[in-house]
């Protein structure tokens, strides 16, 4: 049976706050190979991974997303961190400061329609971040915290969130390939 791995997402796609995500990133480049930057066309919040789901579910997880209604919302792109922290980085991430109620909100819809599916709840609770960067081999940490104290308190533009994604992830040796397979539009 073909499985498809995928994630629900907000696609962050505003050139102005990407353009300020790129700034972070070139100043995360110049600690070499131990990190690999997100693409900028990858950049995004994700509300819920799912993983490698059977192809055959894919309709059904679309079926159910169609259910959600939400009114579109602001969010605020802010500071800088990493899991499961700065010293120890995993994943270096962009805050969200306006907005969070809402995402909540939104991920306890998206998780309640799964579950209708049989998906179990998520293993942690949502935290909303945006992943600019994932960690390969530890990085010169001193130098990493240089560049986030220069960004902690960086605010890097706001979207309106109006519409959030089903995407399929194709991993390959140069990076993962996303496709969108369903945009569910809030209601106006």
């Amino acid at each position: 049976m073909e499985r498809v791995r995928c994630f629900i997402a907000i696609d962050i796609e505003d050139p102005g706050v990407i353009q300020n995500i790129l700034r972070v990133q070139q100043a995360l480049s110049t600690l070499g190979p131990q990190l690999k930057l997100v693409e900028k066309e990858n950049i995004h919040l994700t509300l819920r991974f799912l993983g490698e789901i059977p192809s055959t579910l894919v309709e059904d997880v679309i079926g159910a997303l169609r259910t959600i209604e939400f009114s579109p919302f602001k969010i605020t792109l802010y500071g800088i961190g990493a899991f499961p922290r700065l010293s120890r980085p995993n994943v270096i991430w962009i805050g969200i400061e306006e907005g969070v109620e809402e995402l909540k909100e939104l991920v306890y819809k998206v998780n309640t329609v799964l579950r209708k599916l049989g998906f179990p709840p998520p293993d942690k609770p949502f935290s909303p971040h945006i992943t600019i960067a994932r960690v390969k081999r530890r990085p010169d940490i001193s130098t990493l915290m240089s560049i986030a104290n220069t960004y902690i308190n960086s605010i890097y533009g706001s979207i309106l969130v109006d519409n959030f994604r089903l995407k399929k992830s194709t991993l390959t040796p140069r990076g993962p390939i996303y496709t969108t397979l369903y945009e569910k539009k809030a209601s106006v």
